[in-house]
């Protein structure tokens, strides 16, 4: 009996030697899986985060320094996103719905061509009897993707783009890969390339404005979460982005948690590293406003990344060009506070007329936008089906 015994406490032993060997085997696998060159999330402390802030101060002391350090941002932004060579542009061919006309603005849904069968599905959103040549704004959404509270279609998000059309500008509102009707086709957002394509349809999207005739020189990024994130990417790449206000996402030691932020090396490289603060800082000295609250990562924005904004921009001789309402009591979105944030700079730098979207006691005049179905701003319907050469999965894309 007592041999028995022993035996099993002998195999329970090596059984459990055993299972902790294939543990440690795993976490070693695990650990090479993980690209050492990516910064994800909360991958600095905010001590960490101010170190690196104040070291980089220190090694660029004038325009000149700050220039060539921003140019070699931009080509790891590019390099990492993997768009060091930029694909063949092809004709935007675009698909246009049916005009829907509002108190003050119109909308048309649109889906266009940012590569071969890639279709990028969004609304278009125009002031009512507008002439001449009209500033242009991109919107892009965060990852809001609860049922009924989804990306471009929540209603912040809606009577944001409304409001902004009725002061005067032509707003682009784009599904970010994988969300709205994109993820209804098939498209993934978890995907590891999201970042490229997202960064790349953002490129298109103010090729298209253009192609709408929005003013070259009045264009305009603004998003809340992982559309702030886009915002300043593309800013940083697109010199065409004349105004950019990222919401809620400019820190020092938040990296961005979605694999369209951060799934890809635009951080880090070897003898390389920046963040999102320094990435921010490639808008100048072009007008950019930091919106921040007390609820996230932004929580700093005073005291830690606006300072560094402003030496970079002083630096360039046009400190007045970046500014940051910061909210401590607010959380994390696009809510009435930070469109009340918003819509005055946005007035201020693209000529837009402000009494359309505010009051003259500062509160917010949204009050006839109407916020529609998810599904009534869907470019593809029984009118306009989804075309047979159209791409339905990341991974069937060609990249030439």
């Amino acid at each position: 009996m007592k041999h028995i015994i022993k035996t099993r406490v002998v195999i329970f032993v090596l059984l459990g030697f055993l299972q902790m060997q294939a543990i440690v085997a795993q976490e070693k696998k695990d650990t090479k899986k993980t690209d050492p060159m990516l910064c994800q999330g909360n991958y600095w402390t905010e001590e960490q985060g101010r170190q690196f802030l104040a070291k980089q101060r220190e090694s660029y002391t004038t325009a000149d320094a700050w220039n060539k350090r921003a140019e070699l941002i931009r080509k790891q932004i590019l390099k990492g996103a993997g768009l060091t060579k930029f694909p063949e542009k092809c004709p935007l061919n675009p698909i246009l719905g049916a005009i829907r006309t509002f108190d003050g603005y119109q909308v048309q849904n649109v889906a266009f061509e940012s590569l071969p069968g890639v279709y990028v599905t969004g609304s278009i959103y125009k002031p009512i009897n507008a002439k001449g040549s009209l500033p242009g704004i991109l919107s892009p959404h965060g990852h809001w993707s609860n049922p009924g509270d989804v990306g471009r279609y929540r209603p912040d998000a809606q009577k944001r783009f409304a409001a902004m059309a009725r002061m005067g500008a032509i707003v682009l509102a784009i599904d970010m890969v994988g969300y709205g009707q994109m993820k209804d086709i098939g498209w993934e957002h978890t995907n590891a390339l999201a970042l490229r394509q997202q960064l790349w349809n953002s490129i298109r999207s103010v090729d298209f404005l253009l192609s709408i005739g929005a003013d070259p020189k009045r264009i305009a990024c603004t998003g809340a979460s992982g559309g702030g994130t886009q915002t300043f990417l593309l800013t940083a790449i697109d010199q065409r982005i004349a105004v950019s206000v990222p919401v809620v996402m400019v820190s020092a030691y938040f990296f961005g948690g979605c694999v369209c932020e951060s799934g890809l090396p635009i951080h880090k490289d070897k003898d390389y590293q920046t963040n999102n603060v320094e990435i921010a800082g490639c808008a100048a000295p072009r007008p950019q406003l930091l919106v921040s609250d007390g609820g996230d990562w932004t929580k700093n924005n005073p005291v830690d990344e606006l300072p560094h904004l402003q030496y970079i921009y002083n630096l360039l001789g046009h400190k007045e060009n970046i500014e940051n309402v910061h909210l401590p009591n607010d959380k994390h979105g696009y809510d009435y506070n930070k469109r009340q944030a918003v819509y005055p700079f946005l007035a201020k730098h693209l000529g837009l007329d402000l009494s359309k979207a505010m009051n003259a006691d500062g509160s917010l005049n949204e009050t006839g936008i109407v916020i529609e179905a998810q599904e009534a701003l869907y470019p593809f319907d029984s009118t306009h089906p989804f075309p047979a050469k159209g791409i339905r999965k990341n991974d069937l894309v060609v990249w030439k």
